[in-house]
């Protein structure tokens, strides 16, 4: 049986890439491509010592655990001993959750993939089975986006209800500075764009907005009819949406620039989002004045704060 280094060698590079880009996103951390590809590519070398004699010590679980650590650092870097070994548990974890993936839909299919210390092969002669090649290239992508979506499903279930956070609204030069309630009941989302919709109480934040605009999004024929324009016309939205006991509705949105969340000593900077713009009090005491939606804490980028 003729073994290709070369190409085992490529696909677990390709595979590590992969892992360690899930691994980023599920810590929402901004990782370099650069860096994830050295750290892609100091996994994939694991390879080499399948086929060496010298380095079969390497295939010891304890050299496994040290060789995690390097591909880690190498990949993430060294901050504090506590957000490193955080790094380290969830990238097993990827890998685990992947894997078994991978392992459980070869059992079920009996395709001609195998594991063999880590790294993955196709067992045939030569380059392998074009049908094992094809469920190891399309079944891997498929298993990632899968997990991948899931956790960040688990992610969003997670939030409380009356959570609180501080939002920050950057249109242009203006700056809008808001308490906001995290309703995982808001699943209003832009039908076009997928863009999640937050609402922000106009009764408390009118005197940010333009006259002009405050007059359209008030009476939603205005936007048929010519008239003056205002700098944030290009920026409006129609949101279609279902009340209790009422259809075909609509509400105005804008598109801000972006919208920064603090919750819990770390920011999140979110562009895909729309902001609608509701015209009666949201809360009664007026202990926040707008309404988050949960996919807004899932899937962008956290710094410390």
């Amino acid at each position: 049986m003729a073994v290709y280094l070369d190409v085992i060698w490529l696909l677990n590079f390709c595979f590590d890439y992969m892992l360690l880009a899930l691994t980023g996103i599920l810590l929402k951390k901004n990782v370099k491509k650069r860096r994830l590809a050295t750290g892609a590519l100091v996994a994939s070398f694991y390879v080499l010592f399948l086929f060496v004699p010298s380095l079969s010590f390497m295939t010891l679980p304890l050299m496994k655990l040290l060789y995690s650590f390097v591909i880690v650092f190498m990949t993430f870097g060294f901050t504090r001993f506590r957000s490193f070994i955080q790094c380290w548990l969830l990238f097993y974890f990827v890998t685990f959750m992947i894997g078994g993936g991978m392992m459980g839909a070869h059992y079920f299919f009996q395709q001609d993939v195998t594991v063999v210390n880590g790294a993955i092969a196709t067992k045939s002669t030569g380059f392998g089975d074009p049908i094992s090649w094809a469920f190891v290239l399309i079944g891997f992508p498929v298993v990632w986006l899968f997990s991948k979506r899931r956790v960040e499903k688990l992610e969003t279930t997670r939030i409380h209800f009356d959570q609180l956070a501080n939002v920050s609204i950057r249109i242009d030069e203006v700056t809008i500075s808001a308490t906001g309630l995290i309703d995982s009941g808001n699943q209003l989302q832009d039908p076009l764009s997928g863009s999640p919709v937050m609402i922000l109480d106009m009764t408390v934040h009118e005197s940010n907005f333009p006259p002009t605009l405050i007059e359209k999004a008030k009476n939603i024929t205005e936007f048929q009819d010519e008239g003056e324009g205002d700098r944030w016309e290009h920026r409006l939205r129609i949101v279609p949406f279902r009340a209790v006991g009422q259809d075909h509705q609509f509400l105005c949105a804008v598109k801000p620039d972006e919208v920064m969340i603090s919750l819990e000593g770390r920011s999140l900077t979110v562009k895909k989002v729309l902001v609608g713009l509701s015209f009666h009090s949201i809360s009664g005491e007026k202990d926040y004045s707008c309404i988050l939606h949960p996919k807004m804490l899932t899937g962008h980028k956290a710094t410390a704060s």
